[in-house]
């Protein structure tokens, strides 16, 4: 599916709790698209695949590690990934494979699984399928997830543009 100016290509990113990971993606996706002038033929939300979190804020170390790279993700609210959320997607990415496996077991159709992909597979240089998970980690391992995160958005973002930039 293409980008028009009414239908944005909506991207959802998915991971555990919704505080960590998923929200970086989504706040460096949308950087990258607003940063290249298609920030209206974009719409990057994301979601956990738990409710432990729902409601809340990002984790601050989340928060901290994306405005030292220069993101703002302090209007982040977690929320659960629910089977409307294929319907409303183009594209569900997974920040690792235990996500991926939840998703596919959700996927109530074929269409449905093939929008699932994981982040880390648009990456030619990433060494994993898997973004760690920096929760029980410190501040240094949430600034090393994101990096990964960039890399890759950068690089899924590359692929999406030619569908996404008017012709």
């Amino acid at each position: 599916m293409t980008a028009t100016d009414a239908t944005p290509f909506r991207v959802v990113f998915v991971c555990t709790g919704n505080i960590c990971r998923s929200p970086m993606a989504e706040v460096v996706f949308r950087g990258f698209a607003d940063a290249s002038g298609l920030g209206a033929r974009v719409a990057s939300t994301s979601a956990g695949t738990g409710d432990w979190h729902v409601g809340e804020q990002a984790d601050l170390r989340t928060i901290e590690a994306l405005e030292r790279a220069g993101y703002d993700g302090s209007h982040h609210r977690a929320r659960q990934f629910t089977h409307s959320d294929f319907a409303r997607s183009d594209l569900v990415v997974a920040l690792d494979r235990s996500h991926e496996r939840i998703l596919r077991g959700w996927a109530r159709t074929e269409g449905d699984a093939d929008k699932i992909a994981l982040l880390l597979a648009f990456d030619p240089t990433a060494r994993t399928l898997d973004v760690p998970d920096p929760y029980y980690a410190g501040p240094g391992m949430f600034d090393e997830v994101l990096g990964m995160i960039e890399s890759a958005s950068r690089a899924l973002f590359r692929q999406l543009e030619p569908a996404i930039r008017p012709v």
